[in-house]
């Protein structure tokens, strides 16, 4: 695997990333997604500080990232804002939106206030095509819980939704404790000391 890319590249690579995620979002099926992904790619996130998912290799983000995590969110989307491209580095960061698909009291739909985001490492896979060799998440967590009660307030949850929300999220699959996550917090490149753009304080 090399972590050579051209910003052209990055470029058709962040394309299609938007385009199968509108697909995902249409079919209510995000699975395909994992094709994206390395085969010992990992994706993880931060709940709290001592709750993290963290999903170890393609099949593993398949069947937890990208499906259990993502039961009950039926018609949710996640509209890309902004990106930021660093094809020196093989890094993307996409800052996106969190919506519900379900009208408020006001016609617009119930979303989830503040900047939530991915960062993605992309790496030039041995069939030489560009996947994911990491992803790391995040989200304001206070803003998702406000949200979510408005939904359930509103009377308009669907089942699987308040199915999903009713399960303690530690008993989630691929949930760890700080003590016991099986990746790094940060990418494990990034937490190697590869890209480190400022020593620490003397």
């Amino acid at each position: 695997m090399s972590d050579n890319v051209t910003r052209a590249e990055l470029k058709e690579f962040w394309a299609n990333w938007l385009e199968v995620n509108r697909v995902a979002e249409r079919t209510k099926d995000w699975g395909p997604l994992a094709d994206c992904y390395a085969l010992d790619a990992t994706y993880g996130w931060m709940f709290t500080p001592d709750e993290h998912f963290m999903a170890m290799g393609r099949e593993e983000i398949r069947e937890f990232a990208l499906g259990t995590e993502m039961a009950g969110l039926d018609g949710w989307h996640y509209d890309y804002m902004a990106t930021v491209m660093d094809e020196e580095n093989g890094m993307v960061v996409g800052f996106w939106k969190q919506l519900s698909g379900l009208p408020d009291e006001d016609g617009n739909e119930y979303e989830i206030r503040g900047i939530g985001g991915s960062w993605l490492g992309v790496v030039r896979d041995t069939d030489g095509e560009l996947r994911i060799g990491w992803q790391r998440d995040w989200f304001d967590l206070g803003s998702t819980a406000h949200t979510f009660m408005e939904i359930v307030k509103s009377g308009k949850a669907p089942k699987p939704f308040m199915d999903r929300i009713s399960i303690p999220s530690m008993e989630m699959p691929k949930h760890f404790r700080y003590a016991d996550l099986p990746s790094t917090l940060w990418p494990p490149p990034v937490a190697e000391g590869r890209f480190v753009t400022q020593k620490p304080l003397a």
